[in-house]
């Protein structure tokens, strides 16, 4: 959120390239350093610097990309851009699916260096982000941005390379670009403050340009309430909170509901053993959702055993041996453990809740988080993500399709009445299975809503104000979802009504406000 409203005003001011390769520098460096965090503080910290950057990315991108484009196609272009956001998902969610749930992957450097397969994970993330850094340091800039900077030479130049490239690429390259004059677009007052080399520290003239930035920025920013651009500005401000509201909203209530079915059906089949005395057994088999109060092991062995879901109380554990032991969701409340050695287990002092330990030993234990993708059923929530992708791709296409033949404001509309639909299909899901049908056909619906308004918001304001607005916009957005996903995750286990009426709600409210809104398509950008 914060990097969306900050980068969106600076690439007004320093330029689309420019700012491009310093977001993504800033999340390539602070993403690279969250493989290595060992601690959790650090690991936010890290990963506020990442989305500080790669946040800023989407109205740089948008804004840069559209002011390439010709206005016949534009809406279709940028649809295409859209739909590598789902492109993104899919990879985030497949190597994810990859590489994350699988126990014991990772090393050790030392003795507190841990590697596991997250971080890997988050190591594989940054690719595309290196591939796209390196092609933006071989792309123009925009010859907009620079027509508004009064750089002229340097758009007539850019245009002229663009016009060889697109002709070579239609196998016509002896056309010859004869454009002579270019019609320079009316420009605020030049209030940059030429500075001597000479004229105060190096420090005092670097506050001052920054200062000088930070104003205009600032003063780019309150020009969004000018007459004309008040009331459609205030539309898209409602129509996207709405729109981020209900979609990141069920985004959150997806996975959070179907690990509760998880849950539920996990409980009901729970075992409970009261008081039991067990004494020189070997465990060699797995213990998988169970309750122990009150019991008692004398001289017992688990070996090379899972301990899944298991809830030991009260209980009495004297002289056994723990080896080998992979455990899940497994604590030890208010027991007392004698004279016994754990030896390569997961078991750490997390898992041991008000227990007296007497004589007790800890061999080799295992650190880190694991997780086993055999057993465990977070594979459904790698497999929610994975089709939640994957089902915005015919939305995707469609709306590529029809946005420059019925119009941006109709793509909006339609999309979101009738994603509001979808979402009465929830009151009938009463599986995984219908949740997860449910959520593949409202991200289906939903996304060529997503198309229009990021095609609508580009093309409203001047290029003067493009990024500022869209930062803002997309600012916006982030901060719907930071409510939607406190609110909607708080109803889970409760109803689902309440959050299912609440997306309804706003989808209705968003798609009808959005047919007020003033159609783009043939708008010259200015």
């Amino acid at each position: 959120m914060v990097g969306a409203l900050v980068w969106g005003g600076l690439c007004d001011k320093m330029g689309r390239r420019k700012c491009l390769i310093y977001v993504l520098t800033i999340d390539l460096v602070f993403s690279f350093l969250s493989c290595f965090a060992q601690g959790y503080g650090f690991f936010l910290f890290f990963r506020f610097c990442s989305g500080f950057g790669i946040s800023g990315a989407i109205p740089i991108v948008y804004t840069y990309f559209t002011e390439f484009l010709q206005m016949d196609k534009r809406g279709e272009h940028l649809s295409w851009l859209c739909m590598f956001w789902m492109l993104g998902g899919l990879y985030a969610s497949f190597t994810a699916w990859g590489i994350i749930p699988h126990y014991g992957w990772g090393f050790a450097i030392g003795t507190e260096f841990q590697i596991h397969s997250w971080r890997v994970f988050i190591l594989v993330c940054l690719f595309p982000a290196l591939a796209a850094l390196v092609g933006v340091i071989f792309m123009p800039e925009s010859p907009r941005f620079l027509l508004e900077s009064a750089r002229h030479d340097e758009a007539w130049m850019v245009l002229r390379q663009v016009h060889d490239m697109n002709w070579k690429a239609k196998g016509e390259p002896e056309r010859v670009f004869t454009v002579t004059n270019i019609k320079t677009p009316h420009t605020q007052d030049d209030e940059f403050i030429e500075i001597q080399s000479d004229t105060g520290t190096a420090f005092q003239r670097w506050t001052v340009r920054h200062m000088t930035m930070l104003q205009q920025v600032m003063a780019n920013v309150m020009s969004l309430s000018a007459p004309e651009l008040r009331l459609q500005g205030l539309f898209l401000v409602i129509i996207w909170f709405c729109m981020a509201f209900s979609y990141h909203g069920l985004g959150v209530w997806f996975p959070d509901m179907i690990k509760y079915m998880q849950y539920e059906e996990y409980e009901s089949k729970v075992r409970v053993f009261h008081r039991e005395r067990v004494e020189r057994f070997h465990f060699n088999f797995s213990l998988v959702n169970q309750i122990h109060h009150e019991g008692e092991y004398i001289h017992d062995k688990f070996a090379n055993i899972e301990i899944k879901s298991v809830k030991f109380e009260n209980s009495l554990f004297e002289n056994c041996y723990f080896e080998d032991i992979r455990s899940t969701n497994t604590f030890f409340e208010n027991c007392t453990i004698k004279n016994t050695v754990f030896y390569n287990t997961d078991l750490w002092q997390e898992k041991f809740k008000n227990c007296l330990m007497e004589n007790t030993t800890f061999f080799h234990p295992k650190k880190g988080c694991h997780l086993n993708f055999q057993e465990e059923n977070d594979i459904v929530i790698y497999l929610v993500s994975f089709l939640g992708s994957l089902a915005v791709l015919p939305g995707n296409i469609i709306s590529a399709l029809f946005m420059d033949k019925i119009g941006r404001i109709r793509i909006i509309g339609g999309s979101m009445l009738a994603s509001s639909a979808c979402t009465f299909l929830l009151l009938l899901s009463f599986s995984q299975g219908a949740v997860i049908c449910w959520q593949c056909l409202f991200y289906g619906v939903s996304v060529a809503a997503w198309n229009g308004l990021e095609v609508i918001s580009v093309e409203l304001y001047p290029s003067s104000k493009r990024g500022t607005a869209f930062g803002i916009l997309n600012g916006i957005c982030k901060f719907a979802a930071i409510i939607a996903s406190f609110i909607f995750a708080a109803f889970i286990g409760i109803t689902k009504i309440i959050p299912i009426f609440l997306a309804f709600s706003a989808l209705v409210c968003g798609g009808l406000l959005a047919l007020k809104l003033s159609e783009t398509r043939e708008k010259i950008l200015s």
